[in-house]
């Protein structure tokens, strides 16, 4: 009875250890901490900068990977938010999605 106890036990442990590792569609723990924080700094930086319209361009971070979609007035500014985008700690690559209306 002893045995299956452990036994039991270990497979829970194995159980919880696996479910907070990262895949190629799922990041670990530590790994959404980090994008959630990338993706704030990214959003206060376009906050920031006057010349885009940061209220219109949506960010999201998996993998150190940002993706910028929404609409922006002109080609300036896509390539400006994709500037800010890549001069945030931490980020990797761009895909940079926006759209000019």
């Amino acid at each position: 009875m002893k045995k299956v106890c452990t036994f039991i036990a270990a497979l829970l442990m194995v159980s919880v250890l696996t479910s907070c590792a990262e895949t190629h569609t799922r990041e670990s723990t530590g790994q959404y901490i980090d994008s959630a924080a990338i993706t704030t700094k990214t959003e206060f930086a376009l906050m920031k900068a006057k010349d885009v319209p940061s209220h219109d361009i949506h960010v999201t971070t998996f993998k150190d990977r940002v993706q910028l979609s929404g609409f922006v007035d002109n080609k300036a500014q896509v390539k400006r938010a994709g500037e800010i985008a890549k001069s945030i700690k931490g980020v990797r690559v761009v895909k940079n999605d926006l759209l000019v209306r």
